[in-house]
Formats: C-alpha cells, sequence, structure tokens
C-alpha cells in the first residue's frame, strides 16, 4: 500500500521541562497523521469511522523542541472491519520512533462493520 507523509514541527506545548518530546504526544501526533491520510474519504461523516483498538510504540531516539519531524504512516494489513497501521517518526533521515496501530471501522450504531469500499480505494490510490 502507498506511504503517505505527514511534516510536523516540534512546539513547546509537545515537550517537557526538558525540551524532550512527552511520550503521550507521540499518540496525538500519529492520530493527526492518520486523519490526513484519511483526508478526501467519507470517513468523516456520521455513518462511522475508526476507532483505535491497539497501539504498540517502540521509542528509539528523543525528539526535542524545534524538531521537524515527518511522520511516515503505511497501511501493512486490511482485514475486513479491520487495518493495521505503521507510523515512523522520522527527524533527519533517523527513525525514531515507530508505532504499530489497530484501527476497526464502526457504523453508526457503533458496531464493527466493514470498511466501505471508497476508503479503501482512496488508500490504494
Amino acid at each position: 500500500m502507498r506511504k503517505f507523509t505527514f511534516p510536523f514541527s516540534i512546539a513547546y506545548s509537545d515537550t517537557d521541562a526538558g525540551g524532550i518530546v512527552y511520550h503521550g504526544r507521540y499518540i496525538e501526533i500519529a492520530e493527526r497523521a492518520r486523519m490526513e491520510m484519511l483526508r478526501g474519504t467519507d470517513v468523516l461523516s456520521d455513518d462511522g469511522g475508526f476507532v483505535v483498538r491497539e497501539i504498540s510504540i517502540k521509542y528509539m531516539h528523543p525528539l526535542h523542541l524545534a524538531d521537524d519531524i515527518v511522520v511516515e504512516s503505511e497501511i501493512t494489513n486490511v482485514g475486513g472491519v479491520s487495518m493495521d497501521v505503521e507510523q515512523k517518526f522520522v527527524h533527519d533521515g533517523t527513525i525514531c520512533a515507530i508505532m504499530t496501530v489497530k484501527v476497526v471501522y464502526i457504523g453508526a450504531d457503533m458496531r464493527a462493520t466493514r470498511i466501505p469500499e471508497s476508503i479503501l480505494k482512496h488508500l490504494n490510490s
């Protein structure tokens, strides 16, 4: 599948008192990157959307205040109702963290349902 890139600049609000990105901010930044990946699909409608089921993060190198990074998001597996996304936080060519996320598509009734073809087509284009 296609790789999606999301540029991001680390601000004061992303860091702790030592200027290092707080571990919880990685989840928020990754969520923004996944939403950008889905821009242009009907996933933001009232009919349904993705919810996170599992997250795993491996931290390798710290990110710091004023770092310009790229989050590379790649869908690694697609099932009927779920997909796995790998997200790499890259600074100056160095992978600083890798997050793996399993998301499940739910309908308006809040139950897992098949991922719409329109979304799958967008992600493969």
